[in-house]
Formats: structure tokens, C-alpha cells, sequence
């Protein structure tokens, strides 16, 4: 078992500084998210883990975006959450699915990346996740629970330890930001239906 790195440490705990600040609807949080992206590139690039290294390039172009998103308002706590309806869900699984897996397909036919289709899979979700945070759309943490669950597997068979614990505190994280983000939202159970 190899030990975890200074870079993968100090990502972990820029990761974590995101969440926290992303639970509490801090626009700072975006600062966070877009150093510990960086550090996380060349520790994914490293563990040939690709889409995931590409995702975090997203991850910075998000946390730009979400900045400017949030600071719309005088505060970030001042843009309302939403739902998306259940229906909408279902269609957005179905095509991360479908569209990871020609990802998949893909990298395992034309790199040696390693464990392509689950890679594929997480960083596709998380794409759509991501989106959803800078939206302030509710149902996101129940994304990140998902993607979550699915990355700790990925990380531990690349032994990247810390970002495994990291994932396994996300999983909690996630649905304390669930639970803070419902209480806060401002869409009725009625419209989604």
C-alpha cells in the first residue's frame, strides 16, 4: 500500500474546504474547488485514471462559472434552490449512461486507462452534478452520493487512499447538503409534478 502524497493531501483538504462552503451556499467555495481541481490533474494523469484528470479541467470552468453564477445576486445565499422534476432525472441517468459508455468503449480500445468504463462513468455523472451545484439545483447531492459511492471503488484500486477517505466523507457531506439545501428551497413540491 503506498502512502498518500503531499498533492493528493492538500487536494483532499481543498476538496473538503469546497463542500463545506457549497453546504453553507458560500460563493468562496468555488476558490476551493478550482485550486484542489488543479492539484487533481496531475495526480489523476498520474494514476491514468483520464477522465478523470479531464473532469477536473470542467471542475475549474465550472468553479469560474458558478462564481459569476452565485454573484448574481448580492449573495450567493440569495439565489434560490430548486428541484428538477423526477422525470428529468431519469432522462439525464440514462443518457450519462449511454454516453459514458461510448466513453468507455472508446478508452479502452485506444489508451491504457485504467478501469475506462467506470472512469468514464463517475466523470460524466459529474459533469452533470457539477452543473447542477452551480444551478442550485437541489437533487445534485443525491448525484454526488452516487458518484460518491461509485468513486471510492475507483480510488482504492488505484490506491490513492486519501481521495478514497475524501470520497467516503463526500458520501456524508452530500447528504448533509441535502438535507440544508431542502430546507432552504424555494420550489414547491407541487411544480414537480
Amino acid at each position: 500500500m503506498t502512502t498518500p502524497s503531499v498533492l493528493e493531501l492538500a487536494a483532499v483538504l481543498l476538496a473538503l474546504v469546497y463542500v463545506v462552503l457549497a453546504i453553507r451556499q458560500r460563493r468562496s467555495c468555488f476558490y476551493a474547488a478550482s485550486f484542489s481541481a488543479v492539484l487533481y490533474i496531475v495526480i489523476f494523469a498520474k494514476a491514468r485514471l483520464y477522465m478523470e484528470a479531464a473532469l477536473q479541467i470542467f471542475y475549474v470552468a465550472m468553479a469560474v462559472y458558478g462564481w459569476f453564477i452565485w454573484g448574481q445576486h448580492h449573495s450567493a445565499e440569495q439565489r434560490p434552490v430548486t428541484r428538477w422534476p423526477l422525470a428529468r432525472q431519469g432522462w439525464l441517468i440514462a443518457g450519462v449512461v449511454a454516453i459514458a459508455a461510448g466513453i468507455g468503449e472508446l478508452l479502452s480500445r485506444y489508451t491504457d486507462a485504467a478501469l475506462p468504463f467506470a472512469d468514464s462513468l463517475t466523470t460524466v455523472a459529474a459533469l452533470v452534478a457539477t452543473w447542477m451545484v452551480t444551478r442550485k439545483i437541489l437533487e445534485n447531492w443525491l448525484w454526488w452520493i452516487a458518484i460518491d459511492l461509485l468513486s471510492i471503488g475507483l480510488y482504492v484500486e488505484r490506491e490513492l487512499w486519501a481521495t478514497a477517505v475524501l470520497f467516503a466523507g463526500y458520501v456524508v457531506l452530500a447528504w448533509a447538503g441535502y438535507l440544508a439545501w431542502r430546507q432552504t428551497l424555494s420550489q414547491p413540491e407541487s411544480a414537480l409534478r
